[in-house]
């Protein structure tokens, strides 16, 4: 065979790869609303960046005849390419190829990009789109879906992981996801669950549909597995590009500072009438943040999971940080199960990857009742008391208006090493609100008032009292615990400036093997 000829195989292989299962299941792929393994990495990465590893790998099961049915590439294409020019290894799950089911060697070549992308540093974002484990593989498939977790584990907090989940995710398959930084769910096309409705209708009784049991919409506002909610795998695909622009490479660098056109003294004169004047009256404090970042610009995260606090990327001054924010707008912004979940987690990605913090907070304090103490309130309120504690990324904090109780500790108080803390000359900072603490402070008095209407202008007296004394921040500021009280308008400027003097902060935890976080 001469040059040419082998030459000519190659590329006649080549084509046989990019094909995947074949033209009808292509079409099959297609008629369902969704791109094929390739279509999806060319949409991701930048054009021509792509080199594909292992394009010429097929399984090695001879049980249930399939060693008569053989594809190149065996169900999942891998490599590695550049968005907006950064490097960043990708997977894509190919359902044309028994359902995208995993084999030995799928979970191989999976296991070959993530161990590549360790040794330089890049992220690895995968594109699920998977039956599960190939059955006729019995516990090599399983072998191969540990070999993953393992190295999603050891990835953790070293390079960003990304999943997109643009199909079916169920069983083993949920839990590589799960052990990744964020979570993309298609409205349209993808599902999630460890056990199926028919799985689940035999064991428990229950008779329940896909999307009711792990659809797109149950993980976005239920169970706050999805981090994101795309409108199709196009909008997911961006998605994921425009998350990486807030993101570093790896643990050792920081992340990526642009060219900002928005002025860094822009005044917002709108802040400071934006704290209602009745203190029980709500705001959204999503307008807070669009008027103090980059452009007005603010990738949320779990924008429909535990709505009482929120969470996401902006840019000052070209600095990418993290916000977290409590949202008066729903539940008055109390600090509840989900919330402290949400925003622990969070906290403790961004110190993982040098983000710095920025905590906006309005908190009456944690969500009291049965349901609340039942689930555990005392251990995931602690998460999102031990991810601030633990945090060594610069700390920014301003308090807008209520910071009551516990809540106000977990806020990235100044004893949790906040670095900069500062309040709204709205700010409330004290144990708790002037009605429950004059029940309190004055319950001997108040029993021996028997009259309704001196009793009313007791306690009116005695709130005013309270008010003048604590519904400030100048109590917190005296003590040192608030650095400053600032105009609103100028809270923009004001945290461009904290960041660009925190901009070196150097600090450290005592030497551990790790913390034992309250789980």
């Amino acid at each position: 065979m001469s040059i040419q000829d082998k030459i000519k195989q190659l590329v006649e292989l080549r084509g046989e790869a990019r094909l995947g299962g074949g033209l009808k299941r292509i079409e099959a792929q297609h008629a369902k609303g969704k791109l094929t393994a390739r279509e999806r990495i060319d949409l991701l990465l930048d054009e021509g960046s792509f080199e594909e590893y292992d394009m010429f790998v097929t399984h090695r099961c001879t049980d249930f005849g399939l060693e008569k049915e053989k594809y190149l590439s065996d169900g999942v294409v891998t490599g590695h390419g550049t968005i907006d020019g950064r490097v960043v290894y990708v997977f894509a799950q190919d359902f044309t190829v028994f359902g995208g089911s995993l084999s030995e060697s799928y979970a191989q070549k999976i296991c070959k990009i993530m161990d590549q992308a360790m040794k330089v540093g890049a992220p690895v974002i995968g594109l699920n789109d998977s039956g599960g484990a190939r059955i006729q593989e019995g516990v090599n498939s399983l072998a191969g879906y540990a070999d993953i977790f393992q190295r999603n584990i050891m990835a953790s907090g070293v390079i960003p992981q990304i999943s997109a989940i643009f199909g079916p995710c169920a069983g083993g398959a949920v839990y590589s996801p799960a052990l990744t930084d964020f979570i993309i769910m298609s409205e349209d096309t993808s599902y999630m669950f460890v056990t199926g409705p028919k799985v689940a209708k035999a064991v428990t009784g229950e008779d329940i549909s896909v999307a009711d049991l792990g659809g797109p919409n149950v993980h976005a506002a239920k169970s706050g597995v999805a981090h994101f909610l795309a409108g199709n795998e196009e909008i997911g695909i961006m998605l994921i590009r425009k998350l990486l622009c807030y993101i570093p490479q790896n643990n050792l660098e920081e992340a990526p500072v642009t060219e900002c056109s928005d002025p860094i003294d822009r005044v917002e004169e709108a802040l400071n009438e934006i704290i209602p004047d009745n203190p029980n009256k709500p705001y959204d404090v999503v307008d807070v943040i669009d008027m103090i970042v980059d452009n007005a610009e603010f990738l949320e995260v779990q924008r429909n999971y535990a709505r009482n606090i929120v969470i996401g990327f902006a840019k000052f001054n070209g600095m990418p940080v993290g916000i977290v924010a409590n949202q008066p707008n729903y539940l008055a912004g109390v600090l509840d199960i989900d919330a402290s979940r949400k925003a622990a987690r969070f906290v403790r990605y961004c110190d993982a990857f040098n983000i710095p913090l920025v905590t906006l907070v309005d908190v009456p304090g944690f969500l009291p009742g049965s349901g609340q103490e039942y689930g555990g309130i005392i251990i995931h309120g602690a998460k999102l008391l031990y991810a601030y504690g633990e945090a060594t990324v610069p700390k920014i904090t301003i308090t807008l208006r209520k910071s009551y109780g516990g809540a106000h500790d977990v806020m990235s108080s100044k004893q949790l090493r906040g670095d900069i803390n500062y309040a709204w000359p709205s700010a409330e900072i004290a144990v708790m609100g002037a009605q429950g603490a004059i029940e309190v402070l004055h319950f001997k008095e108040l029993k021996k008032i028997t009259s309704e209407e001196e009793r009313a202008k007791f306690i009116a007296e005695k709130e005013t009292e309270y008010n003048k004394k604590f519904a400030n921040p100048y109590e917190a500021a005296r003590y040192g615990y608030i650095d400053d009280v600032i105009e609103p308008m100028n809270t923009r400027f004001r945290i461009i400036r904290a960041l660009q003097t925190l901009a070196t902060k150097k600090d450290t935890n005592p030497p551990k093997k790790h913390g034992n976080i309250p789980l």
